[in-house]
């Protein structure tokens, strides 16, 4: 058959692609659905066709599926200029490293458990001097009479104190380590200059929401923007956060009350409806 769309170059049908890198042909028509990889050739009778173009940006496309990127991410930096693919690379290499290390603190943690359990001693208790160690110097002892005087009654302290409660020094490093990934995520965006309204950076936003609310209490919008304000207006917040990377709080901040703001556009949209 000849192509179309294609001279004097070899071709793959979708079949013999599907072969050769072991993805379904299923999976190539969603690809090519969604605009990720679409064939540069078709028969006259309208049969995808890959050139070697084609075959090069699916290698690329496979390398960044299996880097852990999502195949809508994939697409925009596949698409975008060169400083932006380098961006995106700079957050999935801290994404990964982040990774790594939560990985390796929970395997510590999980040997510690083991031994203890078959030592008969059973899961280790946190102390306020174990949280301040896993918190690089944050004691939350010290900040405990103040927090109960400001929201002890409110329904969000209550759920978080119950939460809390019962955590091991496992979940703290959890929990730390989810928070560690996304300040990366957050200081990647903002080195490569990434607007904090952008995108991007609203994404972040909403998962450090769903981040407070599967770990302390359901984290509604305003309360994130209430968050937000006070990670600026506080200096003890601001010095907390800046901690790892000079701006961040006042990134994150940014980024936070953009998503907040964007919610409410959103809401107020469709009630006009």
């Amino acid at each position: 058959m000849e192509a179309t769309g294609a001279t004097a170059e070899q071709t793959w049908t979708v079949g013999e692609v599907a072969l050769l890198t072991r993805l379904s042909v299923r999976t190539l028509h969603h690809y090519d659905d969604i605009g990720l990889l679409r064939p540069g050739a078709r028969t006259e009778a309208g049969y995808r066709l890959y050139t070697p173009a084609d075959l090069a940006r699916l290698w690329r496309v496979l390398s960044y599926r299996e880097l852990g990127f999502p195949l809508a991410e994939i697409a925009r930096v596949l698409d975008a200029p060169p400083g932006g693919e380098v961006a995106a690379l700079r957050t999935q290499v801290a994404l990964l490293q982040e990774k790594q290390r939560r990985t390796q603190t929970t395997l510590d943690a999980a040997l510690v458990y083991l031994r203890a359990a078959e030592r008969g001693q059973g899961v280790p208790t946190m102390t306020n001097a174990e949280l301040k160690d896993i918190f690089d110097g944050f004691d939350p002892a010290e900040h405990e009479a103040e927090a109960q005087e400001r929201w002890g009654d409110t329904d969000a302290y209550q759920q978080s104190a119950r939460r809390t409660s019962r955590y091991t020094r496992a979940d703290w490093e959890t929990v730390k380590a989810e928070m560690n990934a996304i300040y990366a995520r957050y200081l990647a965006l903002m080195r490569a200059g990434t607007p904090p309204h952008s995108a991007q950076a609203k994404a972040v936003a909403a998962d450090h929401r769903a981040h407070i609310s599967a770990r302390y209490y359901d984290a509604s919008p305003e309360m994130m923007r209430g968050l937000a304000q006070m990670w600026v207006a506080d200096e003890r917040f601001t010095g907390n956060i800046d901690r790892a990377g000079e701006g961040l709080a006042a990134y994150s901040s940014a980024a936070v009350l953009a998503w907040a703001e964007g919610l409410r556009s959103q809401d107020a949209g469709s009630g006009a409806r």
